[in-house]
């Protein structure tokens, strides 16, 4: 007999090109019960997201941008953001995934990105923006979490720029077509991967 979770993957639908795949281990720490498709869960995470806004705002602001370039600040943003929907939200990666590092790495590099990238703020080494964009390109690639990597880590450029009293970042927002704007980042993040962030941080202001 199929492994309840296990059929409950495959009737929700495919995962986004470009996304982490889920795994059975991973469904097993969904909270909503009600969550039966695709479009749920999307809609699940999109709550849990938009209640931790406020928070993680407030948080930012409060502790300031040095504070907000911390492993442990990523770990609770994370937490927040996914608390009404994986029991596992805040937690490192333990298995391998189709990107980022090998889980026993993460640590190190995640705490090496944010300690980069406080060196970066506090010699003024990039431009505020260009600044949040690297980090968040550094964290994406190391791929912390078992899902929510790239909404966590856009996050937390945004919660720096706050932090310095400077406006959050589009991300493509202003494209008309999901799926456009979806293909545009992934190929900018490719273009980063070949040492040229200049793609990636035009489509983050754009």
């Amino acid at each position: 007999m199929a492994n309840p979770r296990e059929a409950w993957l495959w009737s929700i639908g495919p995962q986004p090109d470009g996304s982490t795949p889920l795994e059975p281990e991973d469904a097993e720490g969904l909270i909503p019960t009600w969550v039966a498709t695709r479009g749920d869960l999307n809609q699940a995470e999109y709550e849990s997201i938009t209640a931790a806004l406020p928070w993680a705002l407030k948080r930012a602001r409060a502790i300031g941008p040095l504070a907000v370039l911390d492993d442990r600040f990523l770990l609770e943003l994370h937490r927040h953001m996914f608390a009404d929907v994986w029991r596992w939200s805040g937690a490192i990666r333990r298995r391998e995934t189709n990107v980022g590092v090998a889980p026993h790495r993460i640590v190190a590099d995640t705490r090496q990105a944010v300690d980069d990238a406080r060196y970066w703020h506090a010699e003024e080494v990039y431009p505020p923006t260009e600044l949040a964009v690297r980090l968040h390109y550094r964290l994406v690639t190391i791929h912390p979490f078992r899902n929510g990597n790239g909404r966590a880590t856009r996050l937390l450029a945004d919660l720096y720029l706050a932090a310095r009293a400077l406006p959050a970042l589009p991300w493509g927002a202003s494209g008309q077509d999901r799926e456009a704007t979806r293909t545009a980042y992934l190929a900018a993040i490719r273009r980063a991967a070949m040492d040229d962030c200049a793609s990636l941080i035009e489509f983050a202001r754009s």
